[in-house]
């Protein structure tokens, strides 16, 4: 009877352990992000939608062209639901290869106008930033700047600093200003630009700024969540560079500012795409939007959130009014002209 028992009993306890294991992977919600992205911020917004969904989010970090490459490779056995890249042009090389499917969700389409937005609904652009010129208001007047395109005027000989042409995000203001102008008109442009670099390319955006800060150059191409970045940093120098330089919006009586996005799709064969899906509508909601503005300084692409106190301060401007698309499209063209025309 002991034995009878003991079986009975053992059993008992492996179809009781096997039951929790197995309810326990059943209701287990857990999505892959692959992410460029690098910022505090993101895992914040993350461990909130964990908290109030149950959906566990596993955020894998590289840098886009890795994500891309390691998609391709891991094919059907990725574990990846979404990618997730700081650049509409590197979205397109995504979606160029296959690697998103398509989404239909009448929340995305309410929450993210359509220019910022794949045409065929295979990636949505989450936050936004604006490249801008940042000057030093006591060596440039303000009333000397304008667009773009005037960067090229000789009066700038020496004076320009920005990062170098394998930066993704100057590849894709210049693939919008040949969605804008054409390609014949922005090689001149660039011809002229290059002549006016203070010197060689290098560095990120944030060394641009302390470029013009210290005195090696009067104006810096760049994007405005580093200025935000920089004046909330810890770093008291950084402070000093944000709150001494100023914000430009150029091309404000032309074609308006260049703006682009960091975006997510969902992998071509995720295994999770309810949850995904779910994720990226969170991400495009009030709260998660309110939180890419105030602790990221990035602006919101829903129409209903503000930006940041900071961001507002610096005034409203208006875009370029092209679908972010065009950055994809034309952003093999904007890497061979920008090194034919000597953009290191």
């Amino acid at each position: 009877m002991k034995k009878i028992f003991s079986f009975v009993l053992l059993v008992s306890i492996v179809t009781l352990l096997s039951g929790c294991a197995l309810g326990s992977s059943s209701s287990d919600h857990v999505i892959t992000i692959y992410s460029d992205r690098h910022y505090d911020t993101d895992q914040a917004i993350y461990d909130t939608f964990e908290a109030e969904t149950g959906i566990a989010v596993n955020v894998v970090k590289a840098s886009a062209d890795e994500l891309i490459n390691r998609l391709q490779t891991e094919g059907e056995d990725t574990e990846a639901d979404l990618l997730m890249i700081a650049d509409a042009g590197r979205l397109h090389k995504a979606k160029e290869a296959g690697l998103f499917q398509a989404v239909s969700s009448d929340t995305l389409v309410t929450n993210i106008p359509d220019n910022y937005r794949d045409s065929d609904n295979l990636w949505f652009g989450l936050t936004k930033r604006a490249r801008v010129l940042v000057y030093h208001p006591d060596r440039v007047s303000v009333s000397e700047l304008s667009t773009y395109e005037d960067l090229a005027d000789p009066k700038w000989e020496g004076r320009i600093v920005v990062r170098s042409s394998a930066n993704i995000y100057n590849q894709s203001l210049v693939a919008s200003l040949i969605e804008l102008n054409g390609e014949e008109p922005v090689e001149t442009w660039i011809s002229h630009l290059t002549s006016n670099f203070a010197r060689d390319p290098e560095g990120n955006d944030r060394d641009q700024a302390k470029a013009v800060m210290a005195g090696e150059a009067d104006i810096a191409i760049m994007n405005t969540y580093y200025m935000g970045k920089m004046a909330n940093s810890a770093d008291s120098y950084e402070v000093d560079v944000a709150n001494d330089l100023a914000i430009f919006f150029p091309n404000q009586d032309t074609t308006g500012t260049h703006i682009n996005v960091s975006g997510a799709g969902v992998t071509a064969y995720s295994d999770n795409v309810e949850d995904a899906i779910a994720l990226i509508e969170y991400l495009s909601g009030e709260a998660a939007q309110f939180e890419f503005a105030n602790a990221n300084y990035e602006y919101p692409v829903n129409p209903a959130v503000e930006p940041s106190e900071l961001l507002q301060s610096w005034g409203s401007f208006t875009e370029q009014q092209i679908s972010l698309t065009q950055l994809g499209l034309h952003s093999n063209a904007a890497a061979i002209i920008m090194d034919e025309q000597g953009w290191k």
